[in-house]
């Protein structure tokens, strides 16, 4: 073969691979582009907003959103949006009004869950709600006894079996963890009366009426039928500062005034305030706690009013 031949041979090996290079030059950059060409128009233009993803689309943006903290909106703004998926957004203040007429509707209905009964007394239609109101204008049925009565796990100022001990599953629950977490502040609590049935609070009210006079009796002891402690929701809580009695004294001691201060976060009020003796008909019972739920309970402690008050419930003892 001459020279002449030899180099154009050369010449079309080269050109051959340079037309092989240039395919598989093509091919991975056809494979690649995708992810490629935004990494590269991000790095080199101005403008990458197309390539940004969209605040409703990114984890927890709703919600930052919601709260007037994106846009620079103003917090509290009242207006609904839309995301990505044209879907509207409620803002936070809008949930807040929604679970305010909520509230509201379960309080007025709260307010109507009685019937009266032969000897014309209102009797309560709703004794298994957590938030169901008894007082000397609602009763309970005199045959009601809750179905889910549990022993709570807690020091009793008494030893051995006896109804008092029971409360209600998820209020002994609570209660649990109300004397654990008050023992971990040295503060000592014993627990003293829960359930009373309605033949026993019978009982107890003719006993004291007879030792006392019905009068006398009325301000410290409920009617048959008209006690707290019979929906199971109620305990009566003591310590050794005043000998494990039921005494005013109790809500001066070191135990009374924790009890105080930290009941609602466990979900319990000190139902009969001191200075509301006019709104329960009751006199001053620091030791008598009633569980509402932590929610309900916050409220009611923050404001410093009764159960009454805070259902709208218009009830004049007097």
């Amino acid at each position: 073969m001459d020279r002449g031949s030899r180099l154009k041979k050369k010449r079309r090996r080269r050109l051959f691979s340079n037309i092989v290079t240039v395919l598989l030059f093509i091919l991975a950059f056809t494979l690649i582009k995708d992810k490629l060409f935004p990494f590269i128009k991000n790095a080199f233009s101005n403008d990458s907003s197309d390539y940004v993803l969209a605040d409703s689309d990114m984890p927890g943006k709703n919600d930052e959103y919601n709260k007037g903290e994106n846009n620079g909106s103003a917090e509290g703004n009242n207006s609904g949006h839309v995301n990505a998926d044209g879907d509207n957004i409620k803002t936070g203040n809008e949930k807040d009004k929604e679970l305010e007429k909520e509230m509201a509707e379960k309080k007025e209905m709260l307010k109507n869950t009685v019937y009266i009964n032969d000897e014309g007394s209102k009797v309560v239609t709703n004794p298994n709600d957590i938030l169901v109101l008894v007082n000397k204008e609602r009763s309970l049925a005199s045959d009601y006894k809750p179905d889910d009565l549990v022993i709570p796990n807690v020091k009793f100022s008494f030893e051995g079996e006896d109804q008092k001990k029971y409360l209600r599953k998820e209020v002994a629950t609570a209660l649990e963890v109300l004397f654990e977490e008050a023992e971990k502040e040295d503060v000592i609590l014993y627990a003293v009366s829960g359930y009373r049935s309605y033949g026993r609070q019978q009982m107890l009210f003719n006993y004291r009426s007879e030792r006392s006079g019905i009068e006398e009796t009325n301000k410290l002891t409920a009617k048959p039928g008209q006690s707290e402690h019979q929906t199971g929701l109620a305990m009566d809580v003591s310590s050794k500062s005043v000998n494990l009695s039921l005494e005013e004294a109790f809500g001066e001691t070191i135990e009374g005034i924790w009890l105080k201060n930290n009941a609602h976060r466990f979900g319990f009020i000190i139902r009969y305030l001191k200075e509301k003796t006019d709104i329960t008909g009751y006199s001053y019972e620091p030791w008598h706690i009633r569980y509402v739920g932590k929610e309900v309970a916050k409220e009611i402690y923050e404001n410093n009013i009764t159960f009454e008050e805070y259902l709208g419930f218009e009830y004049d003892a007097e």
